[in-house]
């Protein structure tokens, strides 16, 4: 995790950017800050100090809010900012920074199986509760995160860059969703 912040202020600095400029984004940028609401929202349960797996509906809560961390944030969310950076690095255009993303990457790649496989393991340890109303939710959720990243990407590339526009960046905000589903 490290690494994360390092690369951070890495890139703010080596691009001259104010870094209370870049943390208040998330409070300007409408597609940001709707981003981090939405993960914040759907990761809330896990933080209320009567929070319980004791129930069935508590495991739910807690399956939901491990999709919000794993399959939303590290997953789809993650992904599509580093498709925009590696675009770059790609045309040999801020390979500095597009090699940081590499390793971030395969960070967050770990990260991500680790919830995948921490979430099937729940679902078959209570198959029961894997109901087509349930299976549903999580389809909206992660539905409601590809609408919020795509929006993301309006407000990033709004005229898009070579190699990359908002309609590709949809369809690669799906292709991903759809691999974590």
């Amino acid at each position: 995790e490290a690494v994360h912040t390092h690369t951070f202020h890495y890139i703010v600095e080596s691009l001259g950017l104010d870094e209370r400029a870049v943390f208040n984004m998330y409070h300007e940028v409408n597609s940001i800050h709707d981003k981090d609401a939405f993960e914040m929202s759907l990761t809330a349960d896990i933080m209320d100090p009567n929070f319980s797996t004791e129930t069935d509906e508590g495991i739910k809560k807690f399956i939901k809010n491990l999709v919000g961390f794993y399959v939303i944030m590290e997953g789809i969310f993650f992904y599509s900012g580093f498709v925009m950076i590696l675009s770059f690095k790609n045309r040999n255009l801020m390979t500095g920074i597009g090699e940081q993303f590499e390793y971030i990457l395969r960070d967050e790649s770990i990260h991500l199986s680790f919830g995948i496989e921490l979430i099937n393991s729940i679902i078959n340890e209570n198959k029961h509760l894997w109901t087509d109303d349930f299976k549903q939710e999580i389809l909206d959720m992660v539905e409601q995160a590809v609408e919020l990243e795509i929006g993301y990407a309006q407000d990033c590339l709004p005229d898009g860059i070579i190699g990359l526009n908002v309609g590709m960046f949809r369809d690669y905000v799906q292709y991903i969703a759809d691999r974590r589903l």
